[in-house]
């Protein structure tokens, strides 16, 4: 088997980049509509706790971090991780 190779500025393995964007609608699946600022996209929010609204990272439409609610929801942010927290407690 071969190495992919590299063209110019752009690696086949390497050249994509996180991006911020925002959750606009949930939908099943652990999947998300998100606005990008110049269109609406689907991508999966498996790997994090978003909610509609959170400005959530994105690399390969796969959210890897929450940045953070609109401003004014810090009261649903703190009850996210509370409800995250109490999820992994041991019973």
């Amino acid at each position: 088997m071969t190495a992919p190779e590299c063209y110019g500025e752009v690696c086949i393995t390497c050249s994509d980049q996180a991006v911020a964007v925002r959750v606009v609608e949930l939908l099943p699946n652990d999947l998300a509509v998100v606005d990008t600022g110049s269109g609406m996209e689907e991508v999966s929010i498996a790997l994090v706790s978003a909610g509609v609204g959170d400005e959530i990272l994105v690399h390969a439409k796969e959210a890897i971090a929450v940045l953070g609610s609109p401003e004014g929801d810090s009261e649903k942010d703190s009850e996210r991780d509370t409800e995250e927290a109490t999820d992994r407690v041991p019973e």
